[in-house]
């Protein structure tokens, strides 16, 4: 469900930075929520939800409005935005892949710099195993998803027992190291487990939300009409793990899993005011770069979908807010496409070090308080098919300001394009009346080259309108050059992610 002129909470960004101010090594709060919509906030007038410490941090900061994860999955998130580099070249493809030790991170690199580092919360990468990683000096943290009540933490090589909310807990460590902090810069990586399914609420917020109905998006419905022009996978999908008709084996209803999402939601909110307090206590609010942002999106029902995974603007829109008083204008809001690879050059940057080459993404610092700043062009989204998760096919796509076009791979079926200007809820698919499911697959089967060969013989006989064509092919030639820079391969076809 998309709102018209809001989309996405993007504030990462930049800062108007000269290089005297970046020699100041100012301190860093990055605050990442798992699996939180872009538009899962009251300030950008949601219907539902009510996030009054969000709306204060964004009313007092800069919001992005064109914030994107490169793979909507946490786990490959949370290496990009780690390491600064595309799902392929870091090589986490899946949620249970440890991420290699040999990657340069942000941490690694602001502790060389002299900052004291922390995290606190959900690392992911790696399964079970939740021993402290390199660049933290102090390490909180438990395996994989965690639990929502009770959670034990791993605090620095030791196993603590605790007991109570896990968004409370992660809070208290939090604001516990700022306590403790004292002249020299730090930064502070906070890392939720909410909002992640299956969704839990704390015990004061249950029920908070029982008297309301969450809208359904239009796109929603099955029916014909709706799915006119998708590729048959979206429909079938329905009835998997990740459709709204078949929602995790149907042990969960859509109208419950909405409302626990929100009530878990409420915590979250929480915990950011408890942390801007903590800084303000101190004296260090004025001059902390503040950074919320999520692993990547979430469908509610959006082609009847839910979870990411997709290419679709619900599943790769991210949050994104950046606070400053110091450096930053009050009510900013910028247009920006701020990718989730952006995050690690950015601090480091800001933190006075040299940004390593392996690092794929571009440091935004210079542009948080210039909205005509420049910014890319276009960026590549790659998702790779999951044994786990089979429903959802490997996508290779691009997404411009106002286009998008979703290259599909190891499926016969229709790929798709979008004007997002004029659909913004991704109704209308450009090409669907150029090819069908049938044409696809025997094309496909005959020359191995996919749907772009029969449209391109359409091409040229004529038989498409000319704006189209020259759309087409300018978006079809920019994505292979956007996997020719990355390095990614055009057919990729030498993984099994989950397996």
């Amino acid at each position: 469900m998309h709102r018209t002129g809001l989309v996405c909470l993007a504030l990462l960004a930049a800062v108007s930075v000269s290089t005297a101010e970046a020699a100041e090594r100012r301190s860093v709060v990055f605050i990442l929520v798992d699996d939180q919509r872009f538009d899962a906030f009251s300030f950008l007038g949601h219907p539902f939800l009510e996030t009054p410490r969000l709306d204060a941090l964004a009313a007092d900061g800069a919001v992005f409005r064109n914030a994107f994860v490169t793979t909507s999955l946490c786990s490959p998130s949370r290496a990009s935005i780690l390491t600064g580099q595309y799902a392929h070249k870091h090589r986490v493809l899946a949620n249970r892949t440890p991420l290699a030790l040999e990657h340069p991170t942000f941490p690694v690199v602001m502790r060389e710099q002299g900052y004291r580092t922390a995290i606190v919360g959900k690392w992911h990468m790696g399964g079970a195993n939740d021993a402290p990683r390199p660049g933290f000096d102090h390490w909180v943290s438990f395996p994989g998803q965690g639990a929502y009540f009770d959670q034990a933490f791993n605090v620095d090589g030791e196993h603590m027992e605790q007991t109570g909310y896990i968004t409370d807990r992660i809070t208290d460590y939090a604001v516990d190291f700022i306590g403790q902090q004292t002249e020299s810069p730090f930064l502070l990586y906070v890392s939720h487990k909410a909002v992640h399914a299956d969704f839990k609420p704390a015990a004061r917020h249950r029920g908070s939300y029982a008297d309301r109905s969450y809208p359904y998006p239009a796109s929603m419905a099955d029916s014909d009409e709706n799915y006119a022009g998708k590729p048959d996978w979206v429909r079938a999908q329905r009835n998997s793990w990740h459709g709204v008709d078949g929602m995790y084996d149907r042990r969960v209803d859509f109208d419950r899993f909405v409302i626990d999402y929100a009530e878990t939601l409420r915590a979250v909110d929480e915990s950011v005011g408890r942390i801007v307090d903590a800084l303000s206590a101190r004296g260090l609010l004025e001059d902390t770069l503040m950074v919320f942002t999520s692993d990547n999106g979430f469908q509610f029902g959006e082609h009847g979908l839910i979870d990411k995974r997709t290419m679709y603007e619900a599943s790769i829109r991210v949050p994104l807010i950046v606070h400053c008083p110091a450096l930053v204008s009050q009510g900013r809001v910028q247009d920006q496409l701020i990718l989730n690879i952006d995050f690690a050059p950015t601090f480091m940057e800001l933190a006075g070090a040299e940004i390593p080459e392996p690092v794929q993404g571009r440091s935004f610092l210079a542009a948080i308080d210039r909205p005509g700043a420049a910014g890319r062009d276009a960026f590549l989204y790659q998702y790779f098919w999951e044994r786990a998760f089979p429903q959802t096919p490997t996508v290779l796509g691009i997404r411009t300001q106002r286009y998008k076009l979703m290259r599909y791979h190891g499926v016969w079926d229709r790929y798709e394009l979008y004007d997002l200007q004029v659909d913004p809820d991704e109704r209308r698919n450009l090409l669907a009346e150029y090819v069908t499911t049938t044409e696809a697959g025997h094309i496909e089967s005959r020359v191995a080259r996919g749907p772009e060969r029969l449209l391109e013989g359409r091409f040229a006989d004529g038989a498409l309108d000319a704006n189209l064509k020259a759309l087409f092919q300018r978006l079809h030639t920019r994505l292979d050059e956007l996997l020719d820079e990355t390095e990614c391969a055009r057919e990729p076809g030498w993984h099994l992610a989950g397996s």
